[in-house]
Order: C-alpha cells, then structure tokens, then sequence
C-alpha cells in the first residue's frame, strides 16, 4: 500500500513525551547518539554524587576524631593543670603530720590554745580512741592529726578553709576526717555522760551549812540553752529562737563538779523548754536518768514544780542582784535566794563549755544530722577534759573561766568556814513518799527561814 501523508500527520512519534508535550520534531537532524548523550551525563552525574558523598562521609569521620583526640588532650591538660595548683597551694615547709609533731613537742600552752587540753590529755584520748578503734590511722593521716583537726575546728570555729591552711589539706581530706571524728566522740556519749552516785551527798552540799540539810537529796541541775544552727530557707523559721537567731534547743544536766550527765539535742530553737524535758522524760529511749525516790533536780522557774523536779516560788525575788536591790527577807525569798545559789552550777557549765567550743556560738554549714551531733560532741570533750584536773587549772591560767564567773561568785552561798561536816542529823528533809513537790518545797522553805531566825 502507498505510504499516505495523513498517516505520517497522525503516526505517533517514539520520542513525543508521554504526558502529551511534544518529543523532538521529526525534521530534527541530530544523530541518534547525540539524542542519547542526556541519559548518560545524568549517570555520570549521579556516580560524581556518589563519589563526592563518600568523600565528605571520610572527612567527617577524621574530623570527629580529630575532636575527639582535642577533647582528651584538653582533658588531660586540665588535670595536669588542677595537680600543679594544688602543689602550689599546699606548699608550706609543715605538713599537717610535722605541725602535730610540732605541737605535741613544743610549749605546753602551743597544744593548749590549739586543741583546748593539755598535752597529756591529748594523747591519752588519741590513745583511746585508737586502741578501741574508733579512728584508725590512714596512709596519710594519723589518728593524731584527724584528732586535731576537729579539736581545731570545735575549738576555734574554723572553716573549711581556715582548716585547709593549717593543715596543708584539701576542703574535702577536712570534711572527711571532721565528720568521722565527729561520729567517734558523739558514740562515746554513753560512757563519759553518766549520772554520778546519786545516793551519796555531794561534798558542795555536805559542807555547806547553808545548803545542807536543806537541800541534801538534790543530784543535779537541769536546764535548757540555745546553740547556734546554720539553717536557711523555709526551715528557718522553726529554728528561730527568742533572740531571733536561728538555734538549737539543748537540754542538758549536770552535776556539781560542772560535769554533764545528760544531753539531749536536735529540738530547733522555737520549742520551749518545758516541752523538750516533757519530751525527754516521757520518750524511753532518751535514757533519761530518773534520781532514786527522796532525791531531785534544780530547775528554773520555765519548769513545772513537780515529780523530781524542784522549782523556786514564783513572782519572788530569784537572782541575788534582785534581792539586794529590792530587799527583803521573807521565806519564799530565802528559799529562792538558796535555790539559785545551787542550781547555778547549770549556768556555769554551760559558761565553760561555750567558752571552750566557740564552734557552738557560731556554727557552720553543716547537715544538719551532724549539727545535733556536735553539741553532745563538745560535751563528752567537755567531760573528758574536767577528769584531768590538770586542764582545769590551766583553764585559769590561760584566761579560759566560766563565762558566769561574776555571778556565780556573787550568787555562790557562803562555805562553813571551818569546812566541818554538820552531820546526818536532818536525813528527814528528803521527800516523803507521800509528799508532793510543792509540800516539800513549801516544807524546805519553813526549815531554812526557822534555822536563819535561830
């Protein structure tokens, strides 16, 4: 059949696009080979993508290793770096170890105003403690110097830093040896806070004519006072005492030899006394010591005057500067005037033992688990020291008295001259069985007007 034009109008041309545009025109003169040379760029196209893609995945695995090689460089540089301003830091001539060694053999009064005890008491408590092992010495710190180191921050009220300086240590060798000496002296509480022989008459009484036979069944005084506590925030508030600061609550009692026989702590300072004894007699645990019957404990006026508990009278003339400005002579003045005179060996203990730990008066940043600790701390060291008679002494010599020292001589009732035992003969001003506390002390008051009118 004749090839027909119309034909060659309708006939589809292989190169005309699907989507109905028009393919290369028929009278186009290009090879075939040129018409192909589009798909084959776009191959070669598609290999350089490929190539150039691998090429950048290889760059960025040596640039990521090349940061990780500057990150441990840098790491390592500031390690090196951390060591050698230590070692410029810590760079006295004395090492903590030769500064104990320093103290323990140089002036007696050097390792008094240190460690607040002579040197003889220093080395039998770093004695006791490691023979029961209680500190144990490490590869760079003697039981000596961990010792010291708390005895120098409880009896300066040194920082952290302060510490450092002194002992050529790191803020945390200090925290660390504080904090295990600290547990050690406060687990000894048991041992060197223990009631006296309540059934004997102490020789402050006995020889005393104008305590005994008045007040012969009296074992101690109790009464409560305010530690300082480093609280802040929203728990502050609970731990405000009157004078505003922030404080403790501590109870405490003691005998007439100014040593503590208990010691209860960890109240904040806005619970009133009366509660925290409440607390303490009430609750088992707290191994409250009761006295035996017939016997009891001064407190102040903020107590209740009952159960083995004597109190003064009320709305009458108490402290001995009240009595001599107002005057007076009346039985419930005599009684009290008495009363305060004895149960001042409270206050001057606490006198003592504040004077000696300044710690107390000013605490740091502590837990505040470790902030209750430290008061029954510094009370078994205040304990442990009063056994060396040698301590005591030079307590005076160095200036170190009781912080009530005016008062309690001003408030001190007068000795027997003579010092002689006035005898057995009133062993009945010991409570009754059925008498109350108010009886008793209302019975004590009439005994003591009748022998001053004698």
């Amino acid at each position: 059949m004749p090839f027909d034009e119309s034909d060659e109008e309708t006939a589809v041309d292989p190169e005309t696009n699907l989507s109905g545009l028009p393919g290369p025109q028929s009278g186009d003169k290009r090879p075939s080979s040129s018409r192909q040379q589009p798909k084959q760029s776009r191959k070669k196209k598609g290999k350089m993508q490929h190539l150039s893609m691998d090429a950048g995945d290889s760059n960025n695995g040596d640039s990521f290793e090349d940061l990780s090689f500057w990150w441990v460089f840098f790491g390592m540089f500031y390690q090196l770096l951390k060591k050698r301003q230590r070692a410029i830091r810590y760079n006295s001539i004395l090492t903590g170890d030769d500064r104990v060694t320093e103290f323990l053999h140089g002036h007696w009064e050097r390792i008094f105003n240190r460690t607040r005890m002579t040197r003889d008491c220093f080395v039998r408590l770093s004695s006791i403690m490691e023979q029961t092992g209680r500190l144990t010495p490490s590869r760079a710190v003697s039981v000596e110097e961990q010792l010291m180191i708390f005895l120098f921050v409880v009896g300066h009220g040194a920082s952290n830093r302060d510490a450092q300086e002194t002992w050529q240590r790191s803020g945390s060798t200090i925290s660390k040896y504080f904090g295990i000496v600290l547990e050690a002296i406060f687990n000894m509480s048991s041992e060197y806070i223990r009631p006296p022989d309540m059934n004997n008459v102490h020789h402050t009484i006995r020889y005393n004519n104008r305590l005994f036979p008045y007040f012969q069944g009296c074992v101690g005084a109790i009464d409560g006072t305010h530690v300082s506590a480093c609280v802040g925030g929203a728990r502050a508030d609970k731990f405000r005492g009157r004078k505003g600061d922030t404080t403790w609550n501590v109870l405490a009692a003691c005998d007439f030899d100014l040593k503590f026989t208990y010691m209860i702590s960890g109240w904040e300072g806005s619970a009133h006394d009366a509660r925290v004894l409440e607390h303490a007699i009430s609750e088992p645990q707290n191994g409250f010591p009761f006295p035996p019957p017939g016997k009891y404990y001064l407190v102040d006026s903020g107590y209740a005057n009952r159960g083995c508990f004597l109190a003064p009278y009320r709305g009458t003339n108490y402290h001995l500067r009240d009595r001599r400005r107002l005057g007076g002579d009346r039985k419930k003045e005599q009684f009290n005037y008495r009363h305060a005179s004895l149960r001042n060996a409270i206050e001057r203990t606490f006198g003592i033992w504040k004077r000696r730990f300044p710690i107390l008066r000013s605490m740091h940043q502590f837990p505040l688990d470790k902030h209750a600790m430290i008061p029954v701390a510094c009370a078994v060291l205040h304990n442990f020291i009063r056994m060396d008679p040698a301590s005591i002494a030079q307590d005076h010599v160095s200036g170190d008295k009781d912080d009530d020292d005016a008062s309690s001589e001003d408030d001190s009732v007068d000795a027997d001259p003579d010092g002689v035992d006035v005898g057995e003969s009133s062993s009945h001003l010991n409570i009754p069985q059925d008498m109350d506390m108010g009886a008793f002390r209302d019975y004590v008051t009439n005994c003591i007007h009748e022998g001053s009118s004698g």
